[in-house]
């Protein structure tokens, strides 16, 4: 694989179209033009060249005099002009996975040009970045929140810079520079690479520099991740960005762009870089993950659109090239120890080849995130998911009889538009039938925008929204401690993520179902294969290598007692995993 070393001008220059350097001494928006710099002659003649593309004699010669025209003005946003030696920069990171993702991906391009450092502690820090989320009016104002704590520390320390990254930087763009003149620079989730540039000429002006332009084809294949913990066993992998659902409450769509792939074989590399250095469990991350879809590869195109039974989109499905069963495949290859999950999902997305594979492969953890938002067919009409409530059970059954050890979890909205008792009670009566073991709950939050701001009233009175949520939570509760109570006795294999954080002589780890499993650290006996379990359970254990494992090992544990959302154990022997996977029947 040829990976291209970054230069900004390797990209389309369009992408510094929206760059501006905003005074901080006046309400208007003020855009300073850089002597002599490029015209927008320029930028059209530049966007008009593919950056893959081959180019012929006639157009060699043009692009050759357009980047001879760039390098004349390359000190516009060079690395050269970088003050100082090495800055500390402090992440905050808020909202989903992706964001842990993206915040790696930051601090990657940042630690490349060699003038930035990270640390964790904010007050030492000379930059601040905030990764945001921008899904509900509430993650909002705690953002705003921390940017208030953030801008009393920069009174104390004049040259502290603030900068909102993310979600939040290009769902409101200019109207964060204009409130109460918080933040220096402003960078939405296609942006990233232009990160030092934005922060070095924020620095040189004196003025706010944003950049929010998003992008049909960026998805940071050529970067590896710098992780925030180094000290965790998982890590999150990026497989797509964007998503085409168009849900009618969500804002993704317009924060996040349209929906795009990585190539399959930057993923598998970076699967594997992460395994060399121990890494133990990989979430493979997108907005529609298992709409995944390598087109940069030429395979036999098939017309055949493989969609759940009873779901339907709103936009022309993509066909040929390389499917999320395949890059779920080759990822379960790497290796056999390392435990593959993957979330976000569509229901829509699940073929009988994907679930097949889930159930044939211990190394993919029988989990599924499966996000119904609503148990009415109704509200889900409204809120454009493509799916009835008899279509959303049935896919449940089905996945059940295919992989019956199978865990879902869920997402679901409380007082969406228009939503009815009788709806609500929907809602509730699903929660019920499928059995969760964890659930996303939330109050319906209005975002501009979306189909719903240009459709709908939100017309669910907060404290309607506020109970109905509530008894959501409260019905969920109560049937995931009966289902994890109904699991008492079995034993399942935990990987060690940390020491547990109400005792320093328990372990935390979570099982194959994702939950979460607490058990005495001490020393337990080492299994290696089918004749050490026959000696442990003949009382002749004395032949057996004790050991007390680490953070990052596999431990099987007989279950002891359970909440709604974890697990008390007692742990009984170490193992790898592709051993407990032949063993586990008769143990």
């Amino acid at each position: 694989m040829i990976v291209k070393r970054f230069s900004p001008w390797n990209f389309r220059p369009n992408l510094f179209s929206q760059i501006r350097y905003l005074s901080s001494q006046n309400t208007k928006f003020e855009k300073h033009a850089v002597k002599d710099g490029l015209n927008l002659k320029d930028f059209i003649k530049s966007a008009s060249l593919a950056e893959f593309h081959q180019p012929n004699s006639a157009e060699e010669s043009s692009n050759a005099i357009f980047l001879k025209n760039i390098k004349k003005h390359q000190e516009y946003l060079d690395d050269s002009t970088n003050i100082g030696t090495k800055r500390k920069v402090y992440f905050e990171v808020h909202g989903c996975q992706m964001n842990i993702n993206d915040t790696e991906v930051a601090y990657s391009v940042l630690d490349k040009t060699g003038l930035y450092s990270k640390t964790d502690n904010e007050k030492d820090a000379d930059i601040v970045l905030i990764m945001t989320c921008s899904i509900r009016e509430n993650a909002e104002q705690k953002i705003w929140n921390r940017l208030r704590e953030f801008l009393h520390q920069k009174r104390l320390k004049k040259d502290l810079q603030i900068g909102i990254l993310g979600c939040m930087a290009e769902r409101l763009k200019e109207k964060i520079l204009d409130k109460e003149k918080m933040v220096d620079i402003v960078c939405g989730p296609d942006s990233y690479r232009l990160l030092p540039e934005l922060l070095n000429q924020s620095v040189q002006t004196g003025n706010s520099a944003m950049n929010v332009q998003l992008s049909l084809e960026e998805t940071y294949a050529d970067l590896a991740p710098l992780r925030i913990n180094t000290n965790n066993k998982n890590a999150f992998i990026s497989i797509q960005r964007g998503c085409d659902n168009m849900c009618s409450f969500c804002i993704v769509p317009f924060v996040r762009g349209r929906e795009r792939s990585r190539p399959i074989q930057s993923i598998i590399d970076e699967i594997k870089r992460l395994s060399d250095q121990g890494i133990k469990e990989v979430t493979l991350l997108g907005q529609n993950v298992n709409s995944y879809r390598d087109l940069s590869i030429s395979v036999p195109i098939d017309k055949k659109i493989e969609m759940s039974k009873g779901f339907k989109t709103i936009y022309r499905p993509k066909i040929g090239g390389k499917r999320f069963t395949d890059l779920l495949y080759q990822a379960s290859e790497v290796n056999p120890e390392m435990r593959i999950r993957f979330t976000s999902p569509h229901p829509k997305d699940f073929p009988d080849d994907l679930l097949f594979l889930m159930k044939e492969k211990a190394n993919i953890c029988k989990t599924i995130h499966l996000p119904a938002q609503s148990g009415s067919t109704a509200c889900l009409e409204r809120m454009r998911r493509g799916y009835t409530r008899e279509a959303y059970l049935d896919l449940v059954t089905k996945i059940r009889q295919i992989i019956p050890q199978i865990a879902f979890t869920s997402d679901f909205i409380a007082g969406f538009c228009a939503e009815t008792e009788q709806e609500h009670a929907d809602t509730i009566s699903l929660l019920k039938l499928v059995n969760y073991t964890f659930c996303f709950m939330y109050t319906y939050s209005m975002r501009e925008k979306t189909r719903a701001y240009h459709r709908f009233t939100d017309d669910v009175p907060n404290d309607v929204k506020q109970r109905r949520y509530l008894e959501m939570v409260e019905v969920f509760r109560q049937t995931a401690a009966e289902l994890n109570k109904s699991k008492i006795g079995q034993t399942h294999l935990v990987l060690i993520d940390q020491i547990s954080k109400r005792s320093k002589s328990d372990y935390s780890g979570r099982n194959d179902n994702n939950t979460l499993v607490n058990f005495e650290k001490r020393e337990i006996f080492q299994i290696e294969n089918w004749d050490d379990l026959v000696k442990l359970k003949n009382g002749e254990d004395h032949l057996l290598e004790k050991k007390v494992p680490t953070i990052g090992d596999y431990v099987a544990c007989r279950l002891t007692s359970a909440t709604s959302q974890s697990f008390r154990a007692e742990p009984v022997f170490m193992c790898k995993l592709q051993t407990f996977n032949k063993i586990k029947d008769f143990i």
